[in-house]
């Protein structure tokens, strides 16, 4: 369910993007072995061809694992069994981005519809259910999605004006909270990061009984006119997807910029919350205290596709930011 685009009217052409994401962990004890799981995608989805260029793991890892997860999103377990103080990650996509349809939001059917229908369809059910990062829904949280959804109102409508609000009613403050905040806690305070919009607007959906899951991406961020773009200034993101019913499926919203995700939006995982799709995370022996250091890059590129080569890592190369914004 989309609006049509007019015919004296031509479409966005795809955008082709390089994208580049470093983790780098130092330690102040030796790790002697560590497993990982890697959400780094990309994700096969409407609109996104995506392939990994290059996976790079130093120090050389054991066994390197391609899988699906149980929600479908591509992961790499990594194993390493030698010594290290220091570890680093990078994985290089090539990304081809066309236009999405624009959905009629007002022509989706009414919340309190969606929301009963949700309960009777299994592939939806358990994103209204609580999660890791979204325990049951709060009175708090059924109060603040209230005012988007008043009786009858279509449900594409409701979660879009409720993304605006979200946008326009809290300040973007990475010092405000760390990664671990609760949704209640970011909800009070009003400021935050795009995790912590992210998990506002779905426990606030989810308190009215309406289907929405966190995906994890990139964000292509456009240096101010006449300035170049800086290596690094781009982030890990996150944004929404609200399910509008059978016809119109999953629309993602982005709370952050108040937009809905087109050719600036990578997609590479989707979850419950934050814990399904965390970028690395794992189990390792030793290490005592760490420091973490994440560089992400997405860079529009001509109509060539990069060759496949192994990502260079380089002490210095990007801005060093949290894993999480």
């Amino acid at each position: 369910m989309s609006a049509p685009v007019p015919p004296d009217q031509p479409r966005p052409a795809p955008v082709r993007y390089r994208c580049r994401h470093t983790t780098r962990y130092s330690y102040t004890v030796q790790v002697v072995s560590s497993q990982l799981i890697a959400h780094l995608g990309p994700r096969d989805v409407a609109g996104q061809r995506a392939r990994v260029v290059a996976l790079t793991v130093e120090p050389e890892p054991a066994v390197v694992a391609d899988r699906l997860d149980w929600l479908g999103n591509p992961t790499s377990y990594v194993a390493i069994d030698t010594p290290h103080l220091d570890l680093s990650m990078t994985v290089e996509l090539d990304v081809i981005l066309s236009p999405r349809p624009v959905p009629d939001l007002e022509a989706t059917p009414a919340w309190e519809a969606i929301a009963a229908e949700a309960t009777r369809r299994l592939a939806v059910a358990e994103f209204i259910e609580a999660s890791p990062r979204l325990p049951q829904p709060s009175p708090d949280l059924a109060a603040f999605a209230a005012d988007s959804f008043p009786a009858g109102r279509p449900v594409g409508a409701g979660a879009r004006d409720l993304a605006r609000r979200i946008h326009d009613g809290f300040a973007f403050d990475a010092a405000a909270t760390s990664v671990t905040t609760p949704v209640l806690e970011a909800l009070a305070l009003k400021r935050g990061v795009c995790q912590d919009f992210a998990h506002v607007m779905i426990g606030a959906l989810r308190a009215l009984g309406l289907p929405a899951r966190y995906v994890s991406g990139y964000l292509r961020t456009l240096p101010p006119p006449g300035q170049p773009r800086l290596q690094g200034a781009d982030a890990s993101h996150a944004w929404v997807q609200v399910w509008c019913g059978p016809d119109a499926g999953w629309i993602d919203m982005d709370p952050t910029n108040d937009t809905l995700i087109d050719r600036n939006h990578i997609t590479l995982a989707y979850g419950r919350d934050y814990d399904d799709v965390c970028p690395l995370r794992g189990v390792i022996l030793g290490g005592d205290t760490h420091a973490l250091y994440v560089s992400v890059d997405v860079e529009e590129m001509g109509d060539e596709p990069p060759a496949v080569r192994q990502a260079q890592i380089q002490d210095g190369q990007g801005q060093s930011q949290s894993q999480t914004l």
